[in-house]
């Protein structure tokens, strides 16, 4: 099950007091969860600007605790800087990065805002996505005047904060105003030249961004330039949405880039912006040998490269996540001039960090040494879940097999669709080997809650029967998308490689021992559950499922044999 993970960039109005930064960093650490990745504080703007990532939940908290803390440790009253702000947190944006939809997250940060302001007693404004007013979608707007604008702003409907804005009080002169917001991920990449001319690159960053270039006479490149009715420059626009770019020399690399921030990668994804910079290039004469990305990236930007450029190799995209983003690293030349660590350049893998030891990560003898021990987990609905798993991944191969294979190009396309569709099918099924395990486990620790008085057991009750209920769950959930495997090996049976047909048909036997073996532990789970409303359903279409896998393996076995 994918996580839901955001990252959080607060501005603090200190950048020259450490002390005063690591106290507020500390209460962002102090969230378990969260993984701080940056803290950069400028003297100059006496601003600091820290970055953290995590599960939504956990983000919420730690942003909620870091403003609270920065408004007690710094006194807006006595702050100066170069840079623009108007509270002791001057912002707070959340950014969505997988699992998790903008229009979800916008809904966390107008919820964290008004937390803020009634708990923590800081006013807030709500911007970009987050934005309650349409006119407050723009920071700008909601900072205009900065911190010494704000007192006027108070009490007056049209313009004070969207949360605690009806009094000014000496807390407030102390804190100022927090500006919460949801905005789209921001990805600074550089793309690499085989050129030392600043000007060449700074031409191409042209052709690509979107402001694109001054518009001059007779369009020559030393020509008067052009003005509107109102005095202002006029801009040719560039190719590229949601870019800003330059070009720059690079000392330590000897060669010239194309920097640019992609301001939002739904409309312009990493690797359309390599593919169009490439081609203003080439165009220029100059040939793009790779590119540098500077921070972080979702690993969505990866996965959905590797797509694209498998996907013009006529190449089939289900395949496992390692291989898919070693594409996309190839492709783009992400390790043109130095190496390219996946681990601490994806912000998921970031935050994967040490975890718990899963069935799945170990080898195939340890697992079933592992369950041949006397422990009653793992058990049979974790081997179900692993037999759905290796149904998927028997059709996933020939699904791939079949989009590969010489003289069957005009449909590669339609293998390679069964395969990606196998491929996530066999991440569900993997997910629910070990979840069923937790399951049991779960069901297991509420057995131990102690049951001294009546409102102890009726707790206690309470517990089990809700454990229990997922520990039915989940096998339930096994059966579902074994189910799908199905689908998948019986197309394999049919149109695939015919030298892997008995592979469809193994995949077919795992799948329907899968379904019933889940279904096995579906109904010794549900025995207990005294809310049969719950449960009967379940039961029902189970039994259903039960029986057509029986079917599907019967109507595939002799597809197959027919076959062979």
């Amino acid at each position: 099950m994918e996580k839901r993970i955001v990252e959080c960039v607060p501005n603090f109005s200190e950048g020259r007091d450490m002390t005063v930064i690591k106290q507020i960093t500390d209460v962002i650490e102090s969230v378990e969860g969260i993984k701080l990745l940056d803290v950069d504080p400028g003297k100059a703007t006496n601003r600091t600007v820290v970055t953290f990532v995590g599960e939504i939940e956990a983000v919420v908290e730690a942003a909620f605790r870091c403003v609270a803390k920065a408004g007690e440790v710094i006194d807006m009253r006595n702050h100066h800087g170069e840079h623009p702000r108007m509270g002791a947190t001057d912002v707070l944006p959340l950014i969505p990065v997988s699992g998790i939809t903008m229009e979800e997250t916008a809904e966390y940060a107008r919820k964290l805002a008004a937390r803020i302001a009634s708990e923590a007693g800081i006013p807030t404004y709500c911007y970009e996505y987050a934005a309650i007013r349409p006119e407050r979608k723009k920071l700008a707007v909601c900072r205009e005047g900065e911190y010494e604008g704000l007192k006027p702003r108070f009490g007056n409907p049209a313009q004070m904060p969207d949360f605690g804005g009806e009094e000014w009080n000496e807390r407030v002169a102390a804190t100022g105003c927090t500006a919460v917001g949801a905005r789209d991920f921001l990805i600074a990449i550089n793309f690499n030249l085989n050129t030392t001319s600043t000007r060449r690159a700074n031409a191409i960053a042209f052709d690509v961004r979107e402001r694109g270039r001054v518009k001059r006479e007779g369009d020559s490149p030393v020509g008067k330039i052009l003005k509107d009715e109102n005095g202002n420059d006029i801009y040719i626009p560039g190719t590229l949405k949601s870019t800003a770019a330059i070009g720059w020399f690079i000392k330590e690399y000897g060669i010239a880039q194309v920097s640019m921030n992609i301001t939002n990668i739904a409309v312009t994804p990493v690797h359309i912006a390599f593919e169009e910079v490439s081609a203003k290039a080439a165009a220029r004469g100059v040939r793009v040998t790779g590119t540098e990305i500077v921070g972080l990236v979702p690993k969505s930007t990866l996965i959905d490269a590797g797509k694209y450029f498998l996907r013009k190799q006529q190449r089939s995209v289900g395949i496992s996540e390692q291989e898919i983003i070693k594409i996309a690293v190839k492709s783009m030349g992400l390790d043109d001039l130095k190496p390219f660590d996946v681990k601490n350049k994806v912000i998921e893998y970031m935050l994967e960090g040490k975890t718990e030891e899963k069935l799945v990560d170990m080898t195939v003898s340890d697992f079933a040494a592992e369950t041949a021990s006397e422990s009653a987990a793992p058990g049979g609905g974790s081997i179900a879940a692993y037999m759905g798993a290796l149904g998927a991944a028997l059709g996933t191969m020939v699904a791939n097999l079949s989009s590969h294979k010489a003289g069957w190009d005009a449909c590669w396309e339609e293998f390679s669709d069964y395969a990606e569709r196998g491929q996530a099918l066999l991440a569900e099924l993997l997910f629910l080997v070990d979840e069923d395990t937790r399951a049991f486990n779960k069901v297991m620790d509420v057995f131990g809650l102690p049951k001294n008085t009546d409102q102890e057991k009726a707790a206690r009750t309470k517990a089990i029967q809700v454990a229990t209920l997922y520990a039915t769950q989940i096998p339930f959930r096994v059966m579902k998308a074994s189910m799908e495997v199905f689908d998948i090996v019986e197309q394999m049976a049919k149109e695939g490689n015919p030298n892997s047909v008995s592979d469809a048909g193994v995949g077919a036997l795992a799948a329907r021992s899968a379904v019933l073996g889940a279904w096995l532990n579906v109904r010794i789970n549900a025995a207990g559950i005294k809310n049969r409303e719950l449960v009967d359903p379940i039961l029902e279409e189970a039994a259903d499922m039960a029986k057509l896998a029986q079917e599907r393996e019967s109507v595939i076995l002799d597809i197959v044999n027919r076959k062979i």
